[in-house]
């Protein structure tokens, strides 16, 4: 017996752990360069399992080697396995450090897996009269669950007892080693019986009984294959239960005692997470150490301990008191459950409140019946509300006045599709916080920023997905008809995990100097997108169709020049076709074939062939190009004209891009291309409603006039100051030729670097560009380094700060996170650097705009004008303007855009007015 006699053991799959953090999280890395993703989420995974066990005694177990006792009894055991990704081996050290700074036993073993160590101690603690958890979500550790041996499947938070087992494998814990036996595990290269999956051994062992009757009355069965594998491999069945039988006799190196919980010394964890940089842990650890520097459970965690107190509000009086006390506390964490993802014509279900980590509800008001469609004539009864739910104006009417009151502060994720949707219904929500935002603020460009991911991320939690109560594919129903019981955890959940993210991310704020990029810039422009959102924009529906058919007619005509370049017809749209024709057929260089055995036949391949000189290559891209815009704009437009508004409503995304653009989504406004001709005439469909104009204000180079501010070059600066033509200057300086008559292909080339050094570009990308060689293209770029040094300094700067730090910053204090950086694969690095070099002035750009945004509508309203504001395309802004008010608009919205930013050149907007966005711009 122990010194003092465990009552619970905690026995944590490490290498489990491991894996699953690897895997589930995107590569994360210090500033030093070294991959730690894995490590955080073990980390974090491990801090939110301490604080909600009550156990007594833990260890962590890992495995030591590959090579065990099973390898001696089968060499082929685990034989193809691959071995750990290169990004996770120097992983595996830190992840021993985080378990000592946790203040627990890393245990291991050689010749032994970690899951016969867990067998063993488990064995052990239960002859000490203890209950036994295992942490891990391995089938293989299902064998050991019994009556006091249960299993915890801490991503899904899930306990695995003896009826989940039967579950998965059709029989009691006791029989899954004989299931495995005969069916065999591909992964670890266990042979099993061919043909015999889990279901059959379930059913097979439970007519025979046990393995061996089985194997020794095999003669019996009645399915011949059946009958004569289990004949001739049944040694293949026994060596196999030799493999998948854990071993509970390892000699122990460590006695149960050793397992005693003591609590970790805060200044090691605190020292441990500020070593990698986990900044959220961090704050995390800091928050919770007392004044006498002792550490105390997060809160958060105890309310999950206790259990989720997660309520189904029924009848007003219930409602009340939700309200009563998220007015009392002083904030609310708030979703709305609809009926699909158009915030602009989906239906309220339901609201989800959470005034405390662990304590949420959800209020149904709309749920249905699915009704029933199987009667003689095949229209059955029509969906029909469910009862229990508050009517939906009265339950409205109660809750407008919190969610509107500004001493109550509404939390949300992507809270701007709830502020659309509850003012459809006459509530304007406010004021907020918003925890996609800021994620993206914190931690732009480093991983994505939707719930789920910052679930796992930071709080170690696999959240309920929407198609485990809602089904998927083309089962999946609606959300209002999900059974309210069911809907309970999954909306709940939403409220409740979103209160714990701000918790955990908004103090980071002021610790990490963000609070101006989060609330000057990202959390002002949500009311202005949600506003544009809503104005959406006029399309011509005849003029499109038109369209349409002239684009079908000029495909026509695209394939039959093809086929004739081709000399045969093929499916153009075929990438494999197109690979055979091009480089078996046509013998054209360049051909080379990916996995699947086909040509690459991407747009870089087609160019790089089209600049050498051939037609059908140039004649496919053009085809490919217009066959795009028929299928996303003139068919698609057509569909997503909002049959209320009869105009289309486009979705924006804050945290879309790295670099702080705005995205938008059906349809995505951001992609049209406005170089070509089908572009223009494309923007032509985009129209003003009668009495109205159209106004596009475009900045004119602002990445180039952010260049020349931020790398301080001083003849370009001048340029700016003077109004000199950026690019002839650039051709006159780099390639000594005066402005004065100078060749437009010379301007043309200039141009190209010009653009070209904002993205980092190469003399192999500005060779393919220009259609000369390698070596005039790094001349061409030498040449323009000479000529402003201060440029290549400024990028050489960049590339370090990103290497040290592992992100950039724009002007305006914007993080931009760079993957990759410290790669030690050339061609990954060199694509992070260039990333990096782009960074502070795509950036800068779109922070720029982004101010412009915020004040435009209150400097319109100040002048008593009626335009609104439609369209944020990249650097451009579309306006729909009263006839008689387009001179005076123009004025104010230049002014605006103009100051809104302070740089050592001047901004320049050129701005158009006409009846359709193409004749504006």
């Amino acid at each position: 017996m122990t010194e003092t006699a465990p009552k619970h053991v905690f026995l944590v799959d490490g290498s489990g752990f491991i894996f699953r953090a690897f895997h589930g999280l995107p590569m994360m890395t210090r500033p030093d360069g070294t991959p730690v993703n894995a490590v955080y989420g073990f980390t974090t995974m491990l801090m939110k399992l301490l604080d909600e066990t009550d156990a007594d005694h833990i260890a962590i177990i890992f495995d030591k080697a590959r090579k065990t006792f099973r390898s001696d009894i089968y060499p082929e055991y685990k034989a193809h396995r691959p071995p750990p990704p290169e990004e996770l081996i120097p992983q595996f050290d830190i992840i021993r450090q985080a378990v000592e700074a946790f203040n627990l036993p890393a245990i291991d073993h050689d010749g032994f897996e970690a899951d016969d160590i867990i067998a063993t101690y488990a064995r052990l603690a239960v002859a000490e009269g203890a209950n036994v958890t295992i942490v891990s979500s391995d089938k293989d550790l299902m064998q050991l669950v019994g009556d006091r041996v249960t299993m915890l499947d801490a991503m899904k938070n899930r306990v695995i007892g003896p009826e989940q087992v039967k579950e998965k494998f059709g029989v009691g814990p006791d029989k899954v080693i004989e299931v495995q036996a005969l069916a065999g595990d591909s992964a670890d290269n266990v042979p099993g019986v061919e043909g015999i999956g889990v279901k059959t051994a379930a059913q097979l062992l439970g007519e025979y009984g046990d393995l061996e009757t089985l194997l020794s009355r095999a003669g019996e069965i009645k399915q011949p294959k059946r009958r004569e594998r289990l004949t001739t491999q049944a040694d293949r069945a026994r060596i196999s239960l030799q493999l998948v039988t854990l071993r509970d006799d390892v000699p122990v190196q460590h006695p149960l005692s050793d397992f005693a919980v003591k609590r970790p010394d805060p200044q090691r964890l605190l020292n441990f997470v500020k070593e990698q940089s986990f900044k959220s842990l961090i704050a995390k650890v800091e928050g919770r150490l007392t004044e006498n520097g002792d550490l105390q459970r997060d809160a958060a965690a105890e309310a999950a301990q206790a259990g989720r107190d997660y309520e189904l509000v029924q009848d007003l009086d219930h409602l009340k008191d939700w309200v009563a006390e998220a007015m009392r506390v002083g904030h609310l964490a708030v979703d709305t459950e609809t009926t699909g993802l158009d915030s602009m014509q989906a239906d309220l279900v339901g609201v989800c409140l959470s005034t405390e980590p662990g304590r949420a509800c959800y209020v149904p008001l709309a749920h249905r019946t699915a009704g029933n469609q199987s009667d003689l004539f095949g229209d059955g009864a029509e969906a029909k509300p469910l009862p229990d739910q508050i009517p939906m104006d009265q339950a409205l009417a109660l809750l407008k006045p919190l969610l509107e009151d500004p001493a109550v502060l509404k939390i949300g994720q992507n809270l701007k599709y709830d502020m659309q949707i509850l003012r459809r219904y006459g509530i304007e929500l406010g004021p907020m916080d918003d925890t996609m935002l800021l994620s993206y603020v914190l931690e732009g460009g480093a991983h994505g920023h939707g719930m789920d991911e910052l679930a796992q991320l930071h709080l170690g939690m696999q959240t309920i997905k929407f198609s485990d109560v809602a089904g998927s594919g083309k089962k999946q129903i609606t959300f209002d008809l999900v059974p309210m019981d069911e809907a309970l955890d999954y909306a709940a959940e939403d409220a409740d995990v979103t209160l714990r993210l701000h918790r955990i991310l908004k103090p980071r704020l002021v610790e990490e100097k963000l609070c101006t990029v989060y609330e000057t810039l990202e959390r002002p422009l949500v009311p202005v997108l949600r506003t544009m959102e809503a104005e959406g924009i006029k399309v011509d529906a005849p003029f499109l169709k038109e369209l349409s058919t002239d684009f079908t007619a000029r495909l026509g005509d695209l394939e039959q020049e093809i086929h004739k370049l081709a000399g045969r017809e093929f499916n153009v749209g075929s990438p494999k076709q197109l690979g055979e024709i091009l480089f078996d057929e046509m013998s054209l260089p360049g051909g080379k074939k990916g996995k699947t055995g086909a040509y690459a036949t991407g747009a870089s391949v087609l160019e790089d062939l089209a600049a050498a000189g051939h037609d059908l290559p140039a004649r496919v891209l053009d085809w490919r190009q217009l066959a795009k815009l028929k299928s996303t704009y003139t068919d698609a437009l057509l569909e997503q004209i909002n049959p209320q508004t009869g105009r289309v409503h486009t979705s924006y995304m804050q945290t879309g891009a790295a670099t702080g653009r705005l995205s938008s989504t059906d349809p995505n406004l951001q992609n049209i291309p406005i170089r070509t001709e089908e572009g223009r005439k494309l923007r032509k469909a985009f129209i003003a409603e009668p009495g109205n104009v159209l106004l596009s204000a475009d900045y004119s180079q602002i990445e180039l006039r952010l260049l020349a501010h931020v790398a301080d070059i001083g003849v370009l600066k001048e340029a700016f100051h003077e109004g000199t033509d950026i690019h002839a200057l650039t051709a006159s300086q780099v390639f000594g030729v005066p402005v004065e008559g100078m060749d437009p292909m010379v301007r043309r080339n200039a141009k190209a670097i010009n653009f070209g050094i904002i993205y980092g570009i190469s003399a192999f990308g500005l060779a393919r560009q220009l259609g000369i060689s390698n070596g005039e293209a790094k001349d061409y770029i030498d040449a323009y380094f000479a000529q402003y040094p201060g440029i290549r300094a400024y990028m050489d700067e960049t590339k370090q700060f990103a290497a040290s730090h592992g992100y950039v910053t724009t002007l305006f204090g914007r993080r931009v996170h760079v993957r990759g950086i410290n790669e030690k694969n050339p061609n990954a690095r060199g694509f992070a650097e260039r990333a990096a070099i782009n960074a502070p002035i795509q950036g800068g750009a779109a922070d720029i705009i982004k101010r412009a945004m915020i004040r435009v509508p209150g400097a319109l309203a100040e002048a008593d004008l009626g335009a609104k504001m439609l369209l944020q395309v990249h650097d451009e802004l579309v306006f729909e303007v009263p006839e008689g008010e387009s001179d005076a608009t123009k004025a104010v919205v230049c002014r605006v855009m103009e100051d809104a930013a302070d740089l050592s050149v001047p901004l320049e907007v050129d701005a158009g007015i006409g009846p359709t966005w193409a004749e504006a711009h």
